[in-house]
């Protein structure tokens, strides 16, 4: 067996894990594939199912059904539990399973452009600038203006947040290189954060909304949510997928790839915008949920191989199935309080991101 190439200059080194793009991936990809549908649609099940009003199953199936056209069917429901289940229950179900494939497939595809194992989908300032903008509109928007502004100067401070990255990565070097980025990233998180620090300090009266919101939450009151995130994860999806065979070209290396013909610059940039367009939209409406971006593309390669043709489509499924099963494990652990959701996937992120940490370092 030949000796493994060196990562090019410039490009982080804990790597090893991409070595062999798509050895593993012809053999287990239709059971991968039926697990994690058949895993999506128990925890949606579950999801749609459970709750503080008991609407039971049979009534919930019919009452589905006549969502189907051309079917009419008494469901037994009243319409105090019928507006639980369309109005409560399936759109918290749907932005749950909308938010985890979106913060999946962005820490699928960050792993693949900066060839780093450990990036998530908040690496480039999306989480700094997302709680600033909170912070800011629960200080001064509340009273400013009408109606929720948190989701829409939370989606603004992400983007801005991620905007500042790339010109100061831009700036220092001329180019747009992944370790360029990545210290730009640590640089901008780090004087958002100071200001965001600044700004609770000075209003510790709204402390506890502004944490809330941190921490993270699916609650909704019906489809408005979803309507919101939705064309945003359909475009952070799409690009992103189409990018996914030279993902697997990038794992090789970028002087590899220019020697193939990739222009490694333009797919970075296409991936990482369309990847921070898609947690800007997810945070905007969750709050800071951490570590779907780690746990979820990492459980997919260990099932179905390091190919990101598999990983990205694989990425979705899994991260709306881990995010609905985490939602429902935070709103019935403490029943009928709710834990936050980013608790909940904190619980089992946190070890997972160690295990990964240690392996990472071992095949460096």
């Amino acid at each position: 067996m030949t000796r493994q190439r060196r990562p090019a200059a410039g490009a982080p080194t804990s790597v090893g894990v991409q070595a062999r793009p798509v050895l593993r991936a012809s053999t287990v990809h239709p059971r991968a594939v039926l697990a994690a549908v058949v895993g999506l649609g128990l925890v949606v099940t579950v999801g749609t199912l459970v709750g503080a009003a008991d609407l039971g199953t049979a009534a919930v199936g019919r009452e589905l059904m006549n969502a189907l056209p051309g079917v009419s069917v008494e469901s037994g429901l009243g319409e105090r539990q019928a507006a639980i289940l369309w109005q409560l229950r399936l759109p918290r179900v749907v932005l749950g399973a909308l938010v985890g494939g979106v913060l999946a497939v962005s820490g699928a595809a960050y792993q693949g452009v900066f060839r780093n194992p450990l990036a998530d989908p908040y690496l480039l300032g999306v989480a700094a600038g997302a709680g600033l903008g909170a912070t800011l509109a629960v200080v001064y928007g509340a009273h400013a203006l009408p109606g929720n502004v948190v989701p829409a100067a939370a989606f603004a401070g992400a983007l801005l947040g991620v905007g500042l990255t790339y010109t100061l990565g831009r700036a220092v070097t001329g180019v747009r290189s992944a370790t360029t980025l990545i210290l730009a990233g640590v640089a901008v998180a780090a004087f958002l954060t100071a200001i965001q620090t600044y700004v609770q300090q000075q209003n510790t009266d709204v402390l506890r909304t502004v944490w809330t919101w941190i921490l993270g939450s699916l609650t909704t009151s019906g489809w408005g949510q979803v309507r919101m995130l939705l064309p945003y994860a359909a475009i952070t999806m799409v690009l992103i997928l189409l990018h996914r065979r030279l993902l697997d070209v990038l794992a090789v290396g970028e002087e590899e790839a220019r020697t193939l013909g990739v222009r490694t610059g333009r797919v970075r940039l296409i991936v990482i915008a369309a990847a921070s367009l898609g947690t800007a939209a997810a945070v905007s409406v969750s709050g800071l949920i951490g570590f779907v971006g780690i746990i979820v593309p990492h459980a997919v390669r260990l099932m179905a191989g390091t190919s990101y043709r598999i990983i990205l489509p694989l990425s979705v499924v899994g991260g709306a199935g881990f995010l609905v099963g985490a939602d429902l494990l935070a709103r019935t652990v403490a029943s009928p309080a709710e834990l936050p959701i980013g608790v909940v996937t904190a619980f089992f992120g946190a070890p997972f991101f160690a295990v990964v940490l240690r392996t990472s370092r071992r095949l460096s």
